[in-house]
Parts: structure tokens; sequence; C-alpha cells
């Protein structure tokens, strides 16, 4: 089963550089900022992709010898599904991207906006289980500003995919200079990966934090700003 999942992965283009699947293990190997995603991605309808999911699953539970005419789990194939489509991976599709309006920054504020404490949570895209954290968002105003809640909602579209973190932290980092037309802004990401804490290494104590810092956040006074704004 292992060379034969290694065979899909190859024959579906991802490349693993020399590497088995256990060579792997829990690590990182970098494939760029994008989500790798397949050509042909979006080819099927999101009903069609519910109902392979669904089967799919179902088959997954057989294998453990799970009872699927049970009435507690004879509908989690189709949850699962809806869950994966509809909710926790929805920012896979880019229609679901939010739509974004600016507006002139008529009240001319030219310091930091900071919005911390960004709630999130994301998956693991090594072993599918969630990564929860909080995510804090700083832009200086280069003419327009953004709607408050617009902030949340990009990192929520971009957290709900199978993620790394530092590849989250960088495309809410590269969505928001592109919206705002501006290099000053800074991302940071404070998180907790069940995949450390509730199975491997098991530490559930440890905590993960990446940053991204852009323009004028490159800087150790305003580094030395925005943290203080942020642990306050």
């Amino acid at each position: 089963m292992k060379i034969e999942t290694e065979t899909l992965l190859k024959s579906n283009g991802y490349n693993l550089k020399g590497f088995s699947i256990d060579d792997i293990g829990d690590d990182h190997i970098s494939t760029g900022m994008e989500t790798p995603m397949k050509k042909n991605a979006f080819d099927m309808s999101d009903t069609e992709k519910k109902e392979r999911i669904a089967h799919l699953f179902a088959e997954i539970m057989d294998v453990m010898g799970l009872d699927l005419t049970d009435d507690s789990l004879k509908g989690t194939p189709n949850r699962v599904a809806k869950m994966y489509i509809e909710e926790i991976f929805s920012g896979l599709d880019p229609k679901n991207k939010p739509k974004v309006a600016l507006f002139d920054n008529k009240y001319k504020y030219n310091q930091m906006l900071v919005e911390k404490n960004i709630t999130f949570y994301s998956n693991c895209e090594h072993h599918f289980v969630p990564i929860i954290g909080k995510a804090h968002i700083a832009y200086i105003s280069s003419g327009k500003v953004i709607g408050l809640s617009k902030l949340n909602r990009i990192v929520q579209y971009f957290a709900k995919r199978p993620q790394v973190q530092e590849r989250l932290t960088n495309q809410i980092a590269t969505e928001l200079k592109q919206i705002l037309n501006t290099e000053d802004v800074a991302v940071i990401i404070d998180a907790k990966h069940l995949c450390v804490s509730s199975r491997g290494i098991k530490d559930d104590t440890s905590a993960t934090v990446t940053s991204y810092y852009g323009g004028v956040f490159n800087t150790s006074d305003k580094i030395s700003e925005l943290q203080n704004y942020i642990n306050n």
C-alpha cells in the first residue's frame, strides 16, 4: 500500500524529491507558497465530490471494522463529505474567496492598524488533523483601508484548506499586500498543531509561531511596536 500511494502521488505530478513516505515522516518538504492543487481540481462539481468522498470514507470506516449499519455511524460518511467540501476545506475553491471592498482613508490615519487575536481553525496537510491558533495582522494604509471583518475573512479563507503554517502566513500576507497595494503588511500566527499534541511526540504544551514583516514593518522599531500592541 505504501508503494501504491507513492506511485499515485507521482502519477498526479507530485515530486517526492527522492524521498520515500517513511523518509518524509513528520518533516516538511517545501512545495512553494501556493497550495499544491491538481490542474483539474475543479472539473468535478461539489455534489460529485461529496458523493465520491462519502463513498471512499465509508470504505475507510469499513476497513477499520466499524459497523456502518449502526444508527450513530451510518450517516458519518455523508457528514464528513459535507464538512470537507462546505466547511473545513472550503478555502480550496476560489469561488469562496471573500469579496473585498476598499475605502478611502478619509481620516488620514497613517499609523499601523492592528487586528489581533483572529481565531482560526485549519488542518495540517500531513495528517489532516486540526491546527488551532490566532492570527495577528497589521498594515499601514497607502491611501485605502479595508473593513475590519474582511481581515478575519481573509484569514479564514486561507486557513480552510490543508495547510502548513509557514505557507498560511505568507499566503495571508501576499493577499493583503495585493489588496491594499502596499508592502507595509505584517502577519503573525501563533498556533497549536494537534499532529504534535494528540499523536507522535504528544507534546500538549508547545506552540508554533510564524511571522511575515513587509515594508516598514521589517525594522526593529516597528516590530517592537507591533509586539507591544499584541501583548498588551
